[in-house]
């Protein structure tokens, strides 16, 4: 019996609420490609806000992107929005990626614990809706587009969308027999 109460599916049949065949594995042995997705894309974000962030402390590391027309990295990241609430944004960047990176470990994925896949699924949020704040104010305060902030929101975009549609796989593991029932927090 499983912890649930249920008999356990016999291997190669199907399970019509889930729409699929059954997994007769312990759910916190599966992976999902999504964590692995989710490992890739935390990696490149933290590699894009460290190369912003040491960019914007140090005065002998420019910033690769041209410098001319719409596209000028230099005006958005020494702009007055480049800075929020005295914190640099590339550094909330990297506040952003560091913690996402160890949200988004396979581990992360299989644990039972609620509170990594909610953390996960919460930090997402934020970041997105930060994006679209970061994106507003490019494309209409400073009117000027820098290429690797765009990078760094297209990866938070993927993150988003990773984590979202990843939401049974994180949860496919829990159960409700212990003082964490359906309605809980």
């Amino acid at each position: 019996m499983r912890r649930d109460g249920r008999r356990p599916a016999a291997p190669g049949s199907i399970d019509h609420e889930r729409g699929g065949e059954v997994d007769d594995r312990p759910s916190r042995v599966r992976s999902s490609w999504r964590s692995i997705v989710a490992t890739v894309v935390s990696v490149a974000g933290t590699g894009v806000a460290s190369y912003l962030t040491l960019a914007h402390y140090s005065t002998g590391i420019p910033l690769a992107c041209p410098d001319t027309g719409a596209i000028n990295c230099e005006a958005v990241t020494t702009s007055a929005q480049s800075v929020v609430f005295g914190v640099p944004v590339a550094v909330l960047g990297l506040v952003f990626f560091l913690p996402m990176l160890a949200l988004s470990l396979p581990w992360a994925w299989r644990t039972p614990r609620r509170l990594v896949a909610r953390a996960r699924l919460a930090m997402s949020v934020v970041g997105i809706g930060f994006v679209f704040y970061l994106v507003y104010a490019e494309l209409f305060e400073i009117q000027k587009i820098c290429l690797w902030c765009t990078s760094v929101h297209v990866l938070t975009f993927l993150l988003f969308v990773v984590v979202v549609t990843g939401w049974d796989d994180a949860t496919a593991g829990w159960t409700y027999d212990d003082e964490d029932g359906p309605g809980a927090a």
